[in-house]
């Protein structure tokens, strides 16, 4: 399969301040596909970066005391974070783009004025549904249950003046995109694009915003900003040089062949991008293809649930290329993944110390004791027994490149194994310990090595994509030169030097003790929280005792919050509606605007004192406290509502 060059990209993340191991299965994925096309000889560019505007970036950096810019530096650029992890994973990327680059900012102002000019962008009001976690508008019938789609959590009412793209000018031609090309992968994505959003009929898009500032200023217009995805997605294009001097490449990759993206932002890349390349009177990408999630306990990973894995801690514990080679052979590319740190172990254990290590180790030793490390010329095959493997190696590369092209790199794993636990089995057949006892039979035991030796060149080969550094390991021990590790060299049954010498290293792959491994996956986790705790000055504990009977007489109760709103005139008020389990709504003001926002605190369990005298605020009747915890950090008063268990009913009684 000829081709000159190949672009592929991640989807540009939001700098999340913990990144997870979600984050780092689409980037891995990615560049095991890169490096897979660069193997061939192609002139890949691989693309990734951080997606950093928004009302949550603005927000967060308000919230940290902090720039909204400062903020991004420091989970982009700082100790952990997003480049120290694609260092740490051998993350092979050719350009990195964040979207506060200038020459970004340069491309999207001119990208979203080419696009009003064209008539396709209009000003209006918005008023609808706004989750601001996803970043994404929704109308009344596109939420469930009341909430986001997308991530579960509550969307807040918005409306404001905005500028709208012509979304609906696309349907046709982005339905006929759909359902009539390869476009959008794996297949089953494209009905639940179509069925979800097409057929309801596809509402013109927001395109801009009022409400906050951090992001890019629309020039001809400067009280609005472009939508972040508006922002977001373009970066495929601008960090090529389209719409700037700064960058280039744009003539050389684009189209892209493929954009690599989770599940959950399929919709962005499969409806809204392609639309807005239309209008900009683009080429299309050749693919979108659609990763299935990991998921933790039957859930999706993300930090707000509070069920996020550490790669930093999983690759220091397990190595990089064992954690790599997890994520691409365990998880059907396409499909959601249950994750679990046993089945990590597993894994390592399974493929990687008992097949590929076994077959290594046990190769290079026996040729090291049984003839010194180097093979002999003489060499005697035996046709019968050599041709169940040598036909299985000769037809693997074809059998692997198959799969990669088909955005399947575990069912190209799949078959390198295959072809790794058939030597294993050829070493049990051939028995060479026997072999070696009769000189007569030393030319069969040499070509006995020779081809386990090549089974393993060929598959270090193929294996490279996923883990490059123990496969440069790997080459070293089997003595495979530089011309025995190229993609052509794979195809071809003995490249490998008849009179190759070996080197027994270091086990590539040691063997996990599961239950050790556990505890000390533990304790990492342990130490790494602590780590993370800031450093806080509580309050000194009182002296003074209050008798039991006096306490007994503060009546707590769980309270669901039915709405929330801010205080007119007022910058710390939050007024509360509340469900006391009475039957009767109860009121409570509470001076915490400064620590939360009314629409995030909907739906919670909280606890409060009900048997206090009503006090007036701000004109406004108060019948009770809520209870919260303040501790002082860096200087600052930090206070956090007491918040409980949502099965708890309103109205019960703490005791």
């Amino acid at each position: 399969m000829e081709r000159k060059k190949y672009y592929i990209t991640t989807p540009i993340y939001y700098p999340s301040d913990k990144l997870h191991i979600g984050h780092t299965y689409c980037t891995v994925a990615t560049d095991v596909l890169a490096r897979y096309h660069r193997l061939r000889g192609e002139d890949v560019m691989f693309l990734t970066g951080t997606d950093e505007h928004g009302q949550k970036i603005e927000d967060k950096a308000k919230e940290a005391g902090v720039s909204p810019k400062a903020f991004v530096d420091q989970i982009v650029e700082g100790p952990r974070g997003v480049l120290d992890l694609w260092k740490l994973m051998d993350i092979s990327n050719d350009r990195f783009i964040r979207t506060t680059d200038d020459y970004h900012v340069e491309s999207i102002q001119k990208i979203f004025r080419k696009m009003y000019e064209k008539g396709d962008i209009y000003k209006g009001t918005y008023r609808g549904k706004y989750c601001k976690p996803c970043e994404s508008f929704w109308t009344e019938s596109q939420l469930v249950d009341g909430k986001c789609p997308d991530c579960g959590r509550e969307v807040q009412d918005a409306e404001e003046e905005a500028y709208f793209f012509r979304l609906s000018n696309y349907a046709d031609r982005v339905r006929d995109l759909l359902e009539n090309t390869d476009f959008l992968q794996p297949r089953s994505r494209v009905n639940e694009m179509v069925k979800n959003f097409i057929e309801p009929g596809l509402d013109d898009l927001c395109v801009s915003r009022t409400s906050f500032t951090w992001g890019v200023p629309v020039d001809f217009d400067p009280g609005h900003v472009v939508y972040v995805w508006v922002d977001a997605l373009s970066n495929y294009i601008t960090a090529l040089g389209y719409g700037n001097e700064k960058r280039d490449g744009y003539d050389r990759y684009w189209p892209a062949d493929a954009h690599i993206v989770g599940k959950e932002i399929v919709r962005f890349h499969s409806i809204i991008w392609p639309a807005m390349l239309m209008s900009l009177e683009l080429p299309l990408p050749d693919h979108v293809f659609g990763h299935g999630w990991l998921l933790l306990d039957g859930g999706k990973m993300s930090k707000s649930k509070g069920n996020v894995v550490d790669p930093y801690i999983l690759a220091e514990q397990f190595g990089v290329d064992a954690l790599r080679f997890f994520l691409m052979r365990t998880f059907p590319f396409g499909s959601d993944g249950n994750f679990s740190n046993e089945l990590l172990i597993q894994t390592i254990n399974t493929d990687l110390a008992n097949d590929l290590g076994n077959l290594v180790s046990r190769t290079t030793a026996m040729a090291g004791k049984f003839f010194g490390g180097t093979l002999p010329e003489d060499q005697r095959a035996d046709e019968e027994k050599d041709a169940g493997l040598t036909e299985l190696l000769k037809g693997l590369r074809g059998r692997y490149e198959e799969s990669m092209e088909q955005f399947a790199p575990h069912k190209a794993l799949e078959e390198v194994f295959k072809a790794i636990q058939r030597a294993n089995k050829y070493i049990d057949e051939n028995a060479p310990w026997v072999l070696a006892k009769n000189p007569e039979d030393h030319p069969r035991l040499a070509r006995v090595l020779y081809n386990l030796l090549e089974t393993t060149r060929i598959c270090g080969v193929l294996l490279t994509p996923f883990m490059p550094g123990s496969m440069e390991k790997l080459f070293g021990q089997i003595g495979a030169p530089e011309a025995c590790r190229t993609w052509e060299s794979a195809a071809e049954w003995a490249k490998l030097p008849r009179t190759v010498t070996v080197e027994k290293g270091e086990n590539l792959f040691p063997r996990v003790d599961i239950a050790q491994a556990m505890d000390e996956l533990q304790a990492a986790v342990e130490a790494a929280k602590k780590a993370a705790l800031p450093e806080i000055e509580l309050e000194p504990q009182s002296e003074e005792t209050v008798d039991f009977d006096t306490f007994c007489k503060s009546d707590f109760r769980a309270v669901k919050v039915k709405a929330c709103e801010a205080v007119k005139k007022s910058a710390k008020l939050l007024k509360f509606t509340l469900d006391d389990g009475t039957g009767t709504d109860r009121q409570i003001l509470s001076g915490i605007h400064k620590w939360y926002e009314p629409e995030d605190l909907v739906g919670k369990t909280l606890i409060a004192i009900v048997n206090l005298p009503p006090r007036k605020m701000m004109g406004l009747e108060s019948n009770g406290m809520l209870i919260s915890a303040v501790h002082t950090e860096k200087g600052e008063e930090c206070l956090h509502l007491l918040m409980v268990d949502d099965a708890i009913p309103a109205g019960a009684k703490l005791c």
